[in-house]
């Protein structure tokens, strides 16, 4: 057989092959001819052509061990793993050429993967083609590439390192490699919070605060000395500049100490002192209050110091310290004196006027500019029942939090589970997540939206102030009133109406403000700027009549005064120059009626009634509301019942049952009203009457479907006949009244078993065919129902 075994020239010119097996010995089996020498010179060729050494011999080679390439960097994985991803397989025999002393260009790249080609009948595939599939070398991740070094010998810089700091060669990982960074980005962040706080804070706060503060910054000294006690500098080869400054920053972070300012701690020693003296009921030096003020902190004018008064009154809403309360309430007042002691009125005149525009502006945005953009709430900021952005977040004894609004509606309606897990409420308690408010805050202030005090925020203020007030904050208050109570009385325009804006805020929190405010005589300067002609004066008078009413022993002060207070609160709600005004005028009517001796004079006082009718009928949210509960509290007087209905008051209140927001307080001023038979008549006679009422019963809170039940009741029973004929006539009374006796309140039940005993009188169809649908009558069937008798009581506000 001529045919050779096919390794050197595929059987054409070889020697027949022997016996013994061709492994063991190549060279004593074979014996190359000619034809063999020849393929085997092209090979060779071929392989030099391709950057691969051919063995001298033809007995197989060991492959060499695998040497680190020093040209080469690469990202993550050890070299001679890389050599040999990088490393072709050969065929038997063959090595692989040294590299050369520049790498080729496709060595910056991605290691080039195998190209497989398709199969064709007719060709045939080269010699070099023929490898196994799992000796074709894996393609490396993206993110392993080979990055060579630069031609220089040297370390390399690297983006996000400051300048100065040079990375070594590669060598092994140290051990602080990844904790040492999050270290410093900790400190960093730190730092920058400290920074940030002492910069939005006021200096009066941070003077008081001065040992606190000086802490902070020296335990940051040390914790940074610590820092650089570890960080390696021996495996980054810094300049000798830059290292010679690192252990300077070291050696001086170590050797310092807590250092507080002589200089500042004798201003907070001052702060103190004026203090006590307003304790022991005198008033400081005012050259002393101007040094410390002016010189030492800094605060050269009125802006000045209402920027100050501001940041202390946040700090104290906050309650996120623990500094002494009554001390930082101190302060402020104190700092409310200096500002009329020192700069007087002439600087805040037109500072007044803007600061009330930005107010306005902040309490009404334009709706053009919320039109212009839409902005997407978080959702961890909206409350899970309305979907809104919630203004005063609580958390309930689930421990799921809700817009407070949203909840005490929830709980009010008779619902005893959490809406958002469905488990039972332990209690109705609603806890403020003061964190959450505080994240609302920062959202709403980054994307510029006005942020709306929660209801009920200025009332927990006053009462922690109240808590918190010390004797030197009611000196030092005492005293700023006085200053503009003869500024109210001897000054120009302008003066007197920044003097009422301040008596306004004066007066907002502590009963003794409101009360030594009175007693200074302020209630009649006060009532003459009620027929200003600037709008800004006459609604700060009116706000602070209101604030002062509030305060038991003022009204009568105010209702006794010889200026005719309450006949000039009158025309402000009449002719008030702007809502606001005329809103606040209702808002004190409101006060003064809830004395009980007061109720007839507020009546018979001309245009009082009519002025609250109107509002209630044209105002807004907040002046309907006003006027109703004014209406309301004029309407528990059985004197004022007519002359109430001569004065146009029902119809305003039947129509305000319309309105969900004051249609509960509509609802009971019309069951007290309609107890008397002239006003039950007029009220019957109304088709709207009736049909607002029912209305109400199906889509009213709890409170205001008892109201509304209640109010049909009375007037059934002080209307006749014709009355109950009319309401029994109604098509939907009989499904209301029916859903009211199974979930309404126990006083609602009562009032809807007495209604239907009136109606079956009358033999109604709609509650015959209610008792018909229900298969029993409302006789034996209710009275388990309404088994426990509870009197009518009136709500007094």
């Amino acid at each position: 057989m001529s045919l050779c075994a096919g390794h050197c020239c595929r059987g054409h010119c070889c020697r027949p092959r022997p016996s013994l097996p061709w492994r063991r010995n190549r060279d004593a089996v074979f014996r190359r001819s000619p034809h063999c020498l020849v393929a085997a010179r092209r090979k060779r060729l071929h392989l030099r052509n391709l950057g691969i050494a051919a063995p001298t011999t033809t007995r197989r080679l060991s492959r060499p061990p695998p040497k680190k390439n020093p040209s080469l960097r690469v990202r993550g994985i050890p070299a001679r793993r890389a050599i040999e991803l990088r490393r072709d397989v050969l065929p038997h025999g063959f090595r692989r050429r040294p590299p050369p002393a520049v790498p080729p260009l496709r060595c910056l790249l991605r290691p080039r993967r195998p190209h497989r080609r398709r199969s064709r009948p007719c060709h045939r595939r080269p010699l070099l083609g023929r490898r196994r599939r799992r000796s074709l070398p894996r393609p490396v991740p993206a993110p392993q590439r080979y990055v060579p070094r630069p031609p220089a010998p040297g370390p390399r810089r690297l983006l996000g390192v400051p300048r100065g700091v040079l990375l070594p060669p590669p060598t092994p990982a140290s051990p602080l490699g990844g904790v040492l960074p999050w270290e410093l980005y900790i400190f960093v962040s730190k730092a920058k919070l400290l920074l940030e706080y002492c910069s939005e804070s006021s200096r009066l706060w941070l003077l008081l605060r001065n040992p606190q503060v000086s802490s902070n910054f020296h335990d940051l000294a040390q914790e940074l000395a610590t820092l650089l006690d570890v960080l390696p500098l021996d495996d980054l080869c810094l300049a000798e500049d830059v290292r010679e400054q690192v252990e300077l920053l070291r050696l001086q972070c170590r050797r310092s100490n807590l250092f507080v300012h002589p200089h500042d701690e004798n201003l907070r020693r001052k702060i103190y002192s004026f203090l006590a003296r307003f304790d022991a009921g005198e008033e400081p030096d005012p050259a002393d209050l101007r040094s410390t003020y002016v010189d030492g902190l800094g605060i050269g004018n009125a802006g000045a110091c209402c920027a100050e008064i501001e940041l202390l009154e946040e700090q104290v809403s906050n309650q996120e310290e623990d500094m002494d309360l009554s001390v930082v309430i101190g302060a402020v007042a104190l700092t409310r004196y200096c500002r009329f002691l020192l700069f007087g009125f002439q600087e805040m005149e037109v500072e007044s006027s803007c600061g009330d525009q930005r107010k306005a502006s902040r309490k009404r945005p334009s709706s053009q500019g919320s039109s212009d953009f839409s902005l997407t709430i978080p959702k961890d900021l909206c409350c899970p029942i309305s979907l809104d952005l919630m203004k005063d977040p609580v958390v309930v004894s689930t421990g799921q939090t809700y817009d407070r609004a949203s909840i005490s509606q929830w709980i009010d309606e008779g619902h005893r589970t959490c809406p958002n897990s469905g488990q039972t409420l332990a209690n109705g308690g609603l806890v403020p997540n003061r964190a959450l408010r505080s994240l609302i805050c920062r959202w709403c202030t980054a994307h510029g939206i006005p942020i709306e005090a929660p209801d009920g925020a200025e009332v927990s203020a006053e009462s922690l102030a109240a808590a918190c007030t010390s004797k030197a904050a009611i000196e030092a208050d005492k005293a700023t009133a006085r200053i503009l109570v003869r500024q109210l009385s001897a000054g120009s325009q302008e003066s007197k109406a920044v003097a009422a804006r301040e008596l306004r805020l004066l007066a907002r929190t502590g009963k003794e403000n409101r009360s030594f405010i009175a007693e200074a005589g302020a209630i009649p300067l006060l009532c003459r700027l009620f027929q200003s002609s600037n709008p800004i004066a006459q609604e700060n008078a009116v706000t602070t009549i209101l604030n002062i009413s509030i305060h038991d022993g003022n009204k009568r002060r105010i209702m006794e005064e010889e200026e005719g207070c309450l006949r000039l609160t009158v025309h402000v709600l009449m002719h008030g120059l702007t809502a606001e005004a005329r809103e606040n005028a209702a808002a004190t009517l409101f006060s003064l009626s809830a004395v009980h001796d007061f109720k007839k004079k507020i009546v018979d006082q001309q245009g009082a009634v009519a002025g609250l009718a109107n509002l209630l009928m044209q105002g807004s949210t907040r002046g309907k509301r006003d006027a109703a509960m004014a209406l309301f509290n004029l309407s528990t007087h059985p004197e004022c019942w007519c002359r109430m209905l001569d004065l146009g008051a029902v119809p305003a209140l039947v129509g305000a049952l319309r309105d969900e927001s004051v249609a509960e307080d509509a609802a009971a001023a019309l069951q007290l009203l309609v107890r008397q038979p002239i006003v039950a008549e007029a009220v019957g006679s109304e088709d709207d009457a009736i049909t607002n009422l029912v209305g109400l019963m199906r889509r009213g809170t709890p409170k205001g479907k008892e109201n509304a039940v209640a109010a049909l009741q009375e007037l059934c029973r002080r209307g006749g006949l014709p009355v109950t004929r009319r309401v029994a006539r109604m098509p939907a009374l009989g499904g209301l009244i029916q859903a009211i006796l199974f979930t309404g309140t126990m006083r609602a039940r009562r009032k809807a078993t007495l209604l239907v005993r009136m109606c079956r009188r009358c033999e109604s169809p709609a509650v015959m065919a209610c008792e018909s649908s229900r298969g029993s009558g409302f006789g034996s069937g209710d009275a388990s129902v309404v088994s426990v008798s509870m009197p009518v009581r009136v709500p007094v506000l």
